[in-house]
């Protein structure tokens, strides 16, 4: 928007009027009338031009759901209101905004003289179009959270581009490297995870997304320290993820006291309150994921702490939960098998074993009567089912598998133990290692258009997004040195996607269709082949990782050969590659993680990650407030075709933002614009796992069932892992549901029904 508005409150109507200037499907003259009008009309004792023109905005975000191009018109007033609160400091360039931010003490000696030193060759690089870019919930979240503001006055120092433009100085090392990565941000086409829009260039710049702590050993000390880790590994906007399965259960003897241990419980109670403690600084909340083993005696209490009833002394409400599963598991449930439960202080090796190895171990502790006691297979997999239904909480995440495909797992003893907070990070830890992962994700939306996908657009923004995860690993701040040497060592990134959903929509292909799938997949394959080609190009500039030889790459093995019944679309690319990674080995041991991008999919106005839209119209609440949201791409089909009328639109805000049951709109429109709740789940298990090939580390995949019952729930996640899924997240259902077969008789039935019985499983038809 090249337009300056700065005219006097009296004017706030000719301020509207030129930001709805150019915007499809508003008429300037009547925006003016229906935004800048009550606004005028309700003018408050004190209010200035920048307090009209906020309200204004506000006004013009509601009116969204009549026509989704308010939210651009909102944008544009607001970022209008930014541009003139930054001003206000004095600042008028990007290299006065840095200063500014340096002597506030903000951002670091190095940010501030790289941008001394290359001022005008930084401010050439600005694009005076980017802020049209964003709709305007993306632009107030930018606004609200990411902006540097003076620590006193709390006035923002640096407009929305200055914001990018800052970020990509504090990831590069020269000016050609910024005019490399800042077009990017500035085009929304690939964002960077929070913690590296909050930090990068500042005194504390720590960039990484995810840390995975493992189980503290089952010693006072070492559990203490673990929680001091968790704290400072959060103050600085890490998602902790953190295993607990070598604590001892309830009831064993403590022998230095001949007493009997309260088991883990209490243990996480004080996790839970140091986490809720711990908020990174007001900009979000403290988050961790405990990780259980279902072999831990103390695993039915475990599946009891986010529960709303009973004993309250037993619960923790911070605290995400999450079973980390073994393949044996899953065989007895399916077999209608027994199953045991051990004390790890009698069966420590089970912690460190997967696979085959695992099997035996545990077989062999059965044997040897260590047992504490057994129960049904399918009783207690029925519990986790109920905890899933009531909670969304008790992530299904399988251990086999997430360590049989993990690049770092080549060497005895390298053992993945956990996933992270939102399930997608699947990296080796031990007592000295902390997992850590820097994430950041493509916006697919930005790489089509209705001709389809841009593939050398997207090869490319995926070779600029490698290089710079991988800066983030030097220049990172790390909390804890089990994070700094893990993530120097191992050199792991996380590059995911968004906006799969908008891809959908703009190619007409519906969620749960073969030509969708077989688009992901292509999709997927793509960045994968462009992605591992960057990390080859860094390894032959900077050498390869310095734990190169302890990953399966060094022998030979690209994360595609684990998945045997793939097909790959492009192999003569593929045998290229290997041909080169042979030769340079890889600067990064993994690469791929497809993550939840909640909020930077919201600063990108884009669907989230590989995820279905939840609704065509609905309300999202956030640290920023409150927001309408309309999927604009309904809205276009519906106004093309004279459709987009009050009484279509108050049919859909009454169905919930569903379509399926609207007479007024066509089939082919209730078809493609199938809610969440409406598409079969077994579609996005299937699109998972056809993607699962060219994903490194996991995906952060959401299921949704409006009302859960143990039966669909049950078969749902067999054949998640069936399908050779690594993990799975929330249960997302109805806030109004609740699951009613509660007692472990009834559990267990509904388990057998849809195990024995998988064609009437409703999740998976």
């Amino acid at each position: 928007m090249t337009m300056l508005l700065t005219s006097p409150p009296d004017g706030l109507t000719a301020d509207v009027h030129a930001a709805a200037t150019g915007l499809p499907g508003l008429d300037p003259d009547e925006a003016g009338r229906v935004v800048a009008g009550p606004v005028l009309t309700g003018v408050w004792p004190g209010a200035n031009a920048a307090d009209l023109r906020l309200r204004a905005a506000e006004t013009a975000a509601a009116l969204v759901v009549e026509q989704p191009a308010y939210s651009r018109l909102a944008a544009r007033l607001l970022a209008v209101g930014i541009a003139d609160e930054v001003r206000d400091q004095g600042v008028t360039s990007f290299a006065e905004s840095v200063a500014a931010g340096h002597a506030a003490g903000l951002l670091d000696d190095r940010l501030a003289l790289f941008v001394a030193t290359h001022a005008a060759d930084l401010e050439a690089l600005l694009d005076p179009a980017g802020d049209d870019r964003f709709e305007y919930f993306g632009l107030r979240t930018v606004y609200d959270r990411y902006l540097l503001r003076h620590p006193t006055r709390r006035t923002v120092l640096e407009t929305p581009q200055y914001f990018w433009l800052r970020v990509a100085c504090g990831l590069s090392e020269t000016v050609a490297d910024v005019a490399a990565v800042y077009p990017l941000f500035s085009r929304l086409a690939y964002l960077p995870s929070s913690p590296t829009l909050f930090n990068a260039g500042t005194r504390r710049p720590q960039l990484s997304s995810c840390f995975l702590v493992d189980s503290p050993r089952d010693e006072l000390d070492s559990i203490y320290e673990r929680y001091a880790q968790v704290a400072r590994l959060s103050k600085y906007a890490g998602g902790i993820g953190i295993s607990w399965s070598r604590v001892r259960s309830r009831g064993s003897l403590i022998r230095g006291t001949n007493g009997l241990s309260h088991g883990i419980v209490p243990w996480l109670r004080t996790l839970d309150a140091s986490v809720a403690a711990v908020n990174q600084g007001g900009r979000r909340k403290g988050a961790a994921c405990v990780y259980l083993e279902p072999w831990h005696a103390d695993v039915e209490e475990f599946l009891e702490l986010r529960d709303n009833t009973g004993d309250e002394a037993r619960r923790t409400h911070n605290l995400n939960l999450a079973n980390w599963i073994p393949d044996e598991f899953m065989r007895r449930v399916a077999a209608d098998a027994t199953w045991s439960l051990f004390d790890p202080k009698d069966t420590p090796e089970l912690v460190d074993l997967w696979g085959d190895d695992f099997d035996a171990a545990y077989r062999a502790a059965e044997a040897a009567g260590k047992a504490v006691r057994t129960l049904p297979a399918r009783a207690l997999y029925g519990r986790m089912m109920r905890t899933l239904a009531q909670t969304g909480n008790g992530w299904m995440t399988f251990k086999d598998t997430a360590n049989r495909t993990c690049n770092q797992t080549a060497r005895p003893g390298n053992v993945v133990h956990l996933s992270n907070l939102c399930t997608e990070i699947l990296q080796v830890s031990s007592d000295d290692q902390t997992a850590v992962c820097n994430l950041g994700s493509i916006n697919l939306a930005a790489h089509c258009g209705p001709g389809g996908i841009d593939w050398d657009a997207l090869a490319a923004t995926t070779a600029v997004a490698v290089r710079f995860l991988d800066r983030t690993i030097d220049l990172s701040f790390y909390p804890t040195p089990q994070a700094a040497s893990s993530n120097a060592y191992w050199r792991p990134v996380g590059l995911g996607v968004m906006g799969l959903a908008d891809v959908f929509f703009t190619l007409r292909l519906p969620f749960d269709s073969t030509d969708a799938r077989e688009l992901s997949t292509r999709i997927a394959e793509h960045i994968a082949l462009a992605a591992y080609d960057a990390s080859a190009s860094l390894a032959a500039q900077r050498g390869p990782l310095p734990g190169f030889a302890d990953t399966r790459t060094a022998g030979g093995v690209l994360h595609p050969d684990h998945f045997p019944a793939a097909t790959p679309t492009r192999p003569a690319d593929w045998a290229a590659l290997r041909a080169r990674v042979a030769e340079t080995g890889l600067r990064n041991s993994l690469i791929v993680a497809i993550a939840p991008t909640a909020t930077i999919a919201s600063i990108a106005g884009c669907a989230e990650c590989v995820e279905p839209v939840v609704s065509n119209v609905y309300k999202r609440e956030t640290l920023s407030g409150e927001f309408l949201q309309v999927n604009r791409y309904l809205v276009a089909d519906l106004a093309a075709r004279g459709l987009w009328t009050t009484r279509v639109r108050e049919a859909i805000l009454r169905a919930d933002g569903s379509v399926a049951d609207v007479p007024d709109i066509p089939a082919d429109l209730r078809v493609l614009y199938r809610t969440a709740w409406e598409l079969p789940q077994k579609a996005l298990i299937d699109l998972a796992a056809a993607r699962a090939p060219y994903v490194d580390q996991g995906q952060s995949l959401n299921l949704f069932m409006a009302a859960p019952t143990i039966g669909k729930l049950s078969s749902m996640y067999a054949y998640a892992w069936q399908a050779g899924l690594k993990t799975t997240y929330y249960l997302r259902s109805r806030p109004a549901t609740r699951i009613t077969q509660t007692t472990v008789s009834v559990e267990t039935e509904a388990v057998a029904c849809s195990l024995e019985n998988p064609e009437i499983c409703e999740a998976c038809q």
